[in-house]
C-alpha cells in the first residue's frame, strides 16, 4: 500500500469511529509502529488529526451528534452496562454521568431496585422518568447540545454537594500513567465533582478506550475503584490496571 493510501484509510477510519489506534493500525495494514507513528504526526502537523497517547482523535474531537455516537459499538456497551448495573444496590445514591454508556446502564437497571439516582444527562433522566423505584435528579447548568449533558457553575456547585455510593463515570480516554482523561474542559470539572464524594467510582471504558489519552485530565487512575469493559480486552492490556489495585470487571 503506497503512503498516500494507507493515510487516507486511517482518515477513513477517523471518520467512520471517531478514534483510532495506533496498536490496531499497526496490525491491519502489516506496517510497523515506526511507520504509524510516522503517519500519525505528519497527519497531525498538516492540520488533519489530533495524535494522543495510543492514537488520534478528529482535530476538533468527536462532534458528532449524541444519536450517532449511541450507534457506535452497541454490544460492548449493552453488555458493559448490564455488568455495571448489577453493582448497584436498593438504598443506595448513585450518580450517572453522561454518555452512551451510561444511558445503556439507566436502561439496564433492574425494575425493582429501589435507589435515589442523580444525573447530569437529560436522555439519562428521560430514560428512567417511568421507573416506579427510583428518585430521579436532573443537576441543573448549561446544556452541551452534542454530549447532551449540563455543564458549568451551577452544575459543579450540586455535584460538589452529593456524597454518592457509587458513580458511573463515562469516559473518553483511559491511561494506567495519564488516568482519566475528555477532550472538555468545562465537562472535566463536571467529572472531577462527581469523582469528589463518592465511595466507589466505577470507570466504563470498552476496550478501544483503554490505554488511550485525551488533551484533558479527569484524574489520576487511584481516584479509579472499579473498571467495567467488554470482553474483547486482551488480558495484557487490563494488567496495568489491576496493579494499581483497581477491581476490573469484564462484560
Amino acid at each position: 500500500m503506497l503512503t498516500d493510501e494507507r493515510r487516507a484509510l486511517i482518515l477513513d477510519r477517523l471518520r467512520t469511529q471517531g478514534r483510532v489506534l495506533a496498536g490496531d493500525l499497526t496490525a491491519e495494514l502489516a506496517v510497523s509502529p515506526d511507520t504509524i507513528r510516522r503517519d500519525l504526526r505528519e497527519l497531525d502537523d498538516a492540520g488533519l488529526l489530533r495524535r494522543v497517547h495510543g492514537g488520534a482523535l478528529p482535530r476538533h474531537g468527536d462532534a458528532r451528534p449524541f444519536a450517532v455516537r449511541a450507534r457506535r459499538a452497541p454490544e460492548a456497551k449493552a453488555s458493559i452496562a448490564r455488568r455495571a448495573a448489577a453493582c448497584v444496590s436498593d438504598g443506595q445514591v448513585v450518580v450517572l454521568d453522561g454518555g452512551t454508556t451510561t444511558l445503556e446502564v439507566a436502561h439496564a437497571l433492574r425494575d425493582d431496585l429501589r435507589a435515589s439516582v442523580i444525573t447530569t444527562s437529560p436522555p439519562i433522566a428521560l430514560a428512567l422518568a417511568d421507573h416506579p423505584g427510583l428518585e430521579v435528579t436532573v443537576v441543573g447548568g448549561t446544556l452541551r447540545p452534542n454530549a447532551l449533558v449540563t455543564v458549568g457553575a451551577t452544575a459543579i456547585e450540586a455535584l460538589r454537594m452529593i456524597r454518592a455510593d457509587i458513580v458511573f463515570l463515562g469516559v473518553c480516554g483511559l491511561h494506567p500513567e495519564i488516568g482519566v482523561t475528555t477532550e472538555d474542559l468545562e465537562e472535566r470539572h463536571v467529572k472531577a465533582a462527581m469523582i469528589e464524594g463518592a465511595a466507589e467510582v466505577v470507570a466504563l471504558a470498552d476496550h478501544d478506550k483503554l490505554g488511550t489519552a485525551m488533551p484533558v485530565v479527569v484524574a489520576p487512575m487511584r481516584a479509579i475503584t472499579q473498571l467495567v469493559t467488554d470482553a474483547d480486552v486482551d488480558e495484557d492490556a487490563l494488567a496495568p490496571y489491576r496493579a494499581l489495585g483497581i477491581e476490573v470487571l469484564r462484560a
